[in-house]
C-alpha cells in the first residue's frame, strides 16, 4: 500500500485552480496508488481511476512504440531514410532518418496554425514547408515530425494508424475498452473535458484538443489518444522493465531511453524525452535516468529506472487556462517520489 499525502495535497490545493479533473497514478515496488479528484465538467460526474483523459502529446509515446515494433520486425529501419514512406517528401529532406523522426532532429518546424492555411491540410505542410534546421542538426521539438511518423507507421504496416496502434500497443498492454483514438459518444461520461474552444465553437468532449489533429480527422502521429493513467503507465513500464520484452527486445527498450540528441532543455530518446534538470516537470530528486514526456491539454508521466518508479497525472488543465502548470506538476512528481521514498533514503536534487 501507498500512502501519498505530498502528492495527494498538492492536487487537492490546486483543484479547481489547475484543472476540474485529475487521476494520479504511482506505481513503485510492485505497489499501486491511485487518487482521483474533481470533476470530469464542472457539476458533472466525479473524477475516477479509469477516467479517460485527451492524451494530447503522449500520444507521441504509443505511435513511437508502434514504430519501434516495426522496426523489430524489420519492417522499418532506424537509420534508413523515409523518402522512400513519403513519396511527396523534398529533395532537401533525403538525409531525414526514422530515428531523427523520432528523436526530433529531423528538421522540421515545430507546428504549424492550422488556420492560417488555407486548404486545412496539415499533411501537406509538413511534406512541403520549408525545413528549419538540417536534418541532424539540432533538437527542434516537432509535431509535424510525429505527423509524418504517423503516416511511414501506417504505410509500413498497410493498415490506418488507430488500427496499427490499437494492435502493436494497446492491447499488448491490455488498455481498458475506451483507450485509443475518436472514442464513441458513449464513454462521454468516462472522459474530462478539455477547453471551450472559439474556433469550433463549442466545447470539446470526447473529441481532440489538438486542433492539428483535428483538421486531420482525429487520428495522427502526434495527438489523438484518449486514455487512462493506467494504460500510460503501463507503456512506461514496460520500458522500465525492459528484460521482460513485453513490447519490444530489451536492447531496443534501452536504445528508445538512452539519450539520441542533447538539448538543454530536455534530451531525447526515441519517443521519450530524458530529464535534463530540475526544471523539468518532474522536478527534484528524480535521478538521471528519468524518462517521460508531457501533454498540452494537462498529462504527463515520468518513470525512474533508479527508483523502480513510475507516475502518471492526467489533468485537463487546458479547461482553465493555457498557462503553464509546470510548478503544479513539479509538486505532484516530487510529492510522489517523497511519498514514497523509504524511509532511510533521503532524496536530494538530482544533478
Amino acid at each position: 500500500m501507498i500512502d501519498l499525502p505530498r502528492a495527494e495535497a498538492a492536487l487537492r490545493a490546486h483543484a479547481g485552480a489547475r484543472f476540474t479533473a485529475a487521476a494520479l497514478r504511482v506505481e513503485r515496488g510492485g505497489a499501486v496508488a491511485e487518487r482521483a479528484v474533481g470533476e470530469l465538467q464542472p457539476g458533472g460526474a466525479p473524477a475516477q481511476g479509469d477516467s479517460l483523459f485527451d492524451y494530447a502529446s503522449l500520444t507521441k509515446l504509443f505511435v513511437a512504440t508502434a514504430a519501434l515494433r516495426l522496426v523489430a520486425r524489420g519492417a522499418l529501419a532506424l537509420d534508413a531514410p523515409v523518402a522512400p514512406w513519403l513519396p511527396r517528401w523534398r529533395q532537401a529532406r533525403a538525409g531525414a532518418t526514422l530515428r531523427m523522426l523520432l528523436a526530433h532532429t529531423a528538421g522540421l518546424r515545430s507546428g504549424v496554425d492550422v488556420r492560417t492555411l488555407a486548404d486545412g491540410d496539415v499533411l501537406r505542410y509538413a511534406l512541403e514547408a520549408e525545413l528549419a534546421a538540417a536534418p541532424g542538426e539540432r533538437v527542434i521539438y516537432s509535431d509535424l515530425g510525429f505527423i509524418l511518423l504517423g503516416k511511414v507507421v501506417e504505410r509500413a504496416a498497410g493498415t490506418a494508424l488507430a488500427d496499427v496502434v490499437r494492435r502493436e500497443v494497446l492491447e499488448p498492454l491490455g488498455a481498458s475498452t475506451g483507450v485509443g483514438y475518436l472514442p464513441p459518444a458513449t464513454l462521454r461520461r468516462r472522459i474530462a473535458v478539455t477547453e471551450r474552444c472559439a474556433w469550433r465553437g463549442r466545447l470539446m468532449h470526447g473529441e481532440v484538443h489538438d486542433e492539428k489533429c483535428f483538421a486531420m480527422g482525429g487520428v495522427a502521429g502526434h495527438a489523438g489518444i484518449f486514455g487512462d493513467a493506467a494504460t500510460a503507465a503501463a507503456l512506461g513500464r514496460t520500458y522500465l522493465e525492459a528484460g521482460r520484452a513485453v513490447l519490444l527486445p530489451a536492447e531496443l527498450s534501452r536504445e528508445a531511453i538512452g539519450e539520441q540528441a542533447w538539448d538543454p532543455i530536455l534530451r531525447r530518446g526515441l519517443g521519450w524525452a530524458l530529464r535534463t534538470s530540475e526544471e523539468n516537470s518532474c522536478g527534484r530528486y528524480w535521478s538521471a535516468d528519468t524518462f517521460g514526456h508531457t501533454g498540452f491539454t494537462g498529462t504527463c508521466i515520468w518513470v525512474d529506472p533508479q527508483r523502480d518508479l513510475v507516475v502518471v497525472l492526467l489533468t485537463n488543465s487546458v479547461y482553465v487556462d493555457r498557462s503553464d502548470t509546470r510548478a503544479f506538476r513539479q509538486a505532484v512528481f516530487e510529492g510522489a517520489l517523497l511519498d514514497t521514498e523509504p524511509a532511510a533514503t533521503q532524496a536530494r536534487p538530482a544533478p
